[in-house]
């Protein structure tokens, strides 16, 4: 006995074939769309770590990070300055300046980053990089295919970024060793959610930007989601796993 009103039942084969193409184009449209997201990601993490690595390697690093100036500095904020412009501008921007900053912003990274070669052996570096990778991916593979609304935790997980930078600036003052540990091992833990849930939000947001000339703009600000979730989470996790120099 049919439960319910399916709508299969009483169309028409011509309205069911109108269906079955819209539905497929939409499917095809919606990998082609992440797809986009997952290649800026990917393509703005090995910009980083390039940069990082002949950075490091240059010998001006070490003079500049390790050093007294104002330049170091400098470099350490110029990726949050990218991230507001990015952040509160997009609407503004078009599409074309949204990805020269993408790649200015990846690029201002790998500088800020170079310090993980002066401090880690480049074995636990490439180590903890898979490791964060294979973990990103089954991830966001889950934050894909999930039938669970996972919007819910998104309210939780951003509170739980206000409170890991507030407990990173405490520790700043009091330079807590274990205070340290547990504040890695909570930022793996959040940055993981919100690889799930961000690749949930990115997939969501298709049915609202396809066809219009904002889902270019939403492809870079999904990578960059992407791309902090992941950066975040082989940071806290290098903590662990990393064998200082």
């Amino acid at each position: 006995m049919a439960n319910g009103f399916d709508p299969r039942a009483t169309a028409s084969p011509h309205t069911a074939g109108t269906l079955g193409r819209e539905s497929v184009a939409y499917d095809a449209g919606l990998r082609s769309y992440m797809l986009s997201v997952y290649n800026y990601m990917a393509s703005g993490v090995l910009l980083t770590g390039v940069v990082a690595l002949l950075f490091a390697r240059s010998g001006a690093a070490e003079t500049i990070l390790l050093g007294p100036g104002i330049l170091k500095y400098v470099i350490m904020f110029s990726p949050l300055a990218f991230v507001m412009v990015l952040s509160f501008g997009i609407n503004r921007l078009s599409t074309g300046t949204a990805q020269l900053l993408f790649w200015a912003f990846s690029v201002v990274m790998g500088l800020s980053m170079a310090s993980i070669f002066l401090v880690y052996t480049g074995t636990s570096i490439a180590l903890t990089f898979f490791a964060t990778s294979a973990a990103f991916l089954s991830l966001s593979l889950y934050g894909y295919t999930t039938k669970r609304d996972l919007s819910g935790f998104g309210t939780f997980l951003i509170m739980g970024v206000v409170g890991l930078i507030v407990a990173m600036l405490l520790n700043l003052w009091f330079q807590s060793p274990v205070m340290n540990l547990a504040i890695s091992a909570i930022g793996v833990l959040i940055f993981a959610g919100l690889t799930a849930y961000d690749t949930q939000r990115i997939k969501s947001l298709y049915a609202y930007v396809a066809g219009t000339d904002m889902i270019g703009k939403t492809v870079i600000m999904g990578a960059l989601s992407l791309y902090l979730d992941f950066v975040n989470m082989f940071t806290f996790l290098l903590s662990f796993m990393g064998d200082r120099r």
